[in-house]
């Protein structure tokens, strides 16, 4: 049942996808774009919760959003809105009777009025200034009343629009991290790897001229699940890693116990510079150049300066 259940959702995100007027959604992005002053999102019921979590979600990347219920607004908070400031109505059916109450003293404030809305002959549709077909073939309710895919495509396209915006604003990880401070999201982007690296005799770390049986110790004893290999300049010449150690055994015809580690350690490596923020050092380490690490070296004009963990990054 659950698998049916998930291929009849695909098939209506489907239909969403190829019936959905670009033109039109570009023109809904250049009128967001253009406000000059605060977007305000409203809705009734499922409508409303996903217009509320549009708002917090153009809030958190910098733009002046809120979420107004219609009841609210009627009764007093409509005092904020301003001629320059943009009303966007969500409503699958169009004809949700709180917005249509609304929208006339939406209108003497000569603040623009958007809607998204699933039919193209709703009461909505016709009266915003702009209007967005959202193409909703069925609901995924086998009843076909239950706000579920349509909940969902309002979602995706404001999401969307969330996401275009950010690309034409050039918004960076910087200016993410100076909105969230706080949580798992800001310590990543708030602090840097030099915050959190392992440094001086804290890293596990050995010369290219030393035998494995002098550096087995290290290994175990620093706990990290690899060691350095450096030369005397301390420039970084490989890595060793307890998967190394593992292959090395299952090959060896000779006593491995006499190997230099030059031999052993494997000379390509992924490696970080101190001043990125956790989130590029965990995205290194989980795969963004094809190869999955649970360690980073930190460098500083090729020297070794640190050592960066995962599971210090996660846990922090």
């Amino acid at each position: 049942m659950l698998q049916k259940l998930f291929s009849e959702q695909k098939t209506y995100l489907d239909y969403f996808f190829n019936a959905l007027d670009l033109q039109k959604a570009q023109a809904i992005l250049d009128a967001v774009g253009a406000c000059q002053g605060t977007i305000f999102f409203s809705g009734v019921g499922k409508s409303g919760i996903i217009a509320e979590k549009l708002a917090v979600t153009l809030v958190s990347i910098g733009v002046k959003a809120m979420y107004l219920p219609p009841t609210n607004a009627l009764h007093g908070d409509l005092g904020v809105l301003s001629s320059s400031d943009l009303w966007i109505c969500l409503s699958k059916s169009g004809e949700t009777k709180e917005l249509l109450l609304l929208l006339p003293f939406v209108k003497q404030k000569a603040a623009k009025v958007m809607s998204w809305v699933c039919s193209k002959e709703s009461s909505l549709y016709h009266k915003a200034d702009i209007a967005m077909y959202l193409p909703l073939q069925k609901e995924l309710c086998p009843f076909d009343l239950v706000p579920t895919t349509s909940a969902t495509i309002q979602l995706l396209f404001g999401d969307l629009i969330a996401v275009a915006l950010m690309q034409r604003r050039s918004f960076t990880l910087h200016d993410y991290a100076k909105n969230h401070p706080a949580g798992m999201i800001g310590k990543k982007i708030s602090y840097k790897v030099e915050d959190l690296m392992l440094t001086g005799d804290k890293i596990p770390r050995c010369f290219e001229e030393d035998l494995l049986k002098n550096v087995l110790p290290v290994l175990s004893e620093k706990q990290c699940g690899c060691i350095i290999v450096i030369d005397q300049h301390h420039h970084v010449k490989g890595i060793f890693t307890d998967g190394d150690l593992r292959r090395a055994l299952q090959r060896a015809k000779e006593p491995l116990l006499e190997a230099s580690m030059s031999s052993l350690m494997t000379s390509s490596f992924i490696f970080i510079e101190k001043h990125h923020y956790l989130q590029e050092a965990l995205a290194r380490m989980q795969g963004v150049f094809n190869k999955k690490v649970n360690n980073l070296p930190v460098l500083d004009q090729g020297k070794l300066i640190g050592l960066i963990r995962i599971h210090d990054i996660i846990n922090f």
